[in-house]
């Protein structure tokens, strides 16, 4: 888990969709804005660090359904919280599927963990999507920021 993925956003909106990374850890800083990251990908690795500084901002995660997200580590001030209404049953050490792990501060912040159809429903609405989806016209193939694990295979 060496690669690192530097994120800011600064009054602005960031969206990193799809298959855009196979790095581990993330440095996310926003600040009065919106970042949306997916780490749905099957190329991303099994446990995953997060590594926030939010003055005022939201962040979205887009994980698998069965992904745990732990923010014990997570310095809140202000108000803030993380939002997470799908939360898997299973307890935070259980199950095979992947752990992100939040850590930092939050100042008047807010992460918002969307799931499965929630999760692709998001990235489709998305000007990321409608990008892909005519890229993927283009050449034939079949998008993927919806879906991550599709593979970028011809269409049928």
């Amino acid at each position: 888990m060496s690669d690192i993925e530097r994120i800011h956003t600064d009054h602005a909106v960031t969206r990193r969709l799809g298959n855009w990374t196979t790095a581990g850890r993330f440095e996310v800083r926003t600040r009065y804005g919106q970042t949306t990251l997916d780490l749905r990908s099957p190329g991303l690795p099994a446990e995953i660090e997060l590594r926030l500084d939010l003055d005022r901002g939201v962040v979205k995660l887009l994980v698998p359904e069965d992904a745990t997200v732990e923010h014990q580590d997570l310095r809140w001030s202000g108000r803030g919280q993380v939002k997470d209404h799908q939360a898997p049953a299973a307890g935070p050490a259980e199950g095979p599927g992947r752990r992100i792990r939040l850590v930092g501060r939050a100042a008047g912040s807010e992460i918002r963990v969307r799931r499965g159809g929630v999760a692709i429903l998001t990235a489709m609405l998305s000007p990321e999507y409608v990008r892909d989806v005519r890229q993927a016209h283009r050449n034939g193939t079949r998008p993927t920021v919806d879906d991550p694990a599709r593979t970028l295979e011809k269409a049928s």
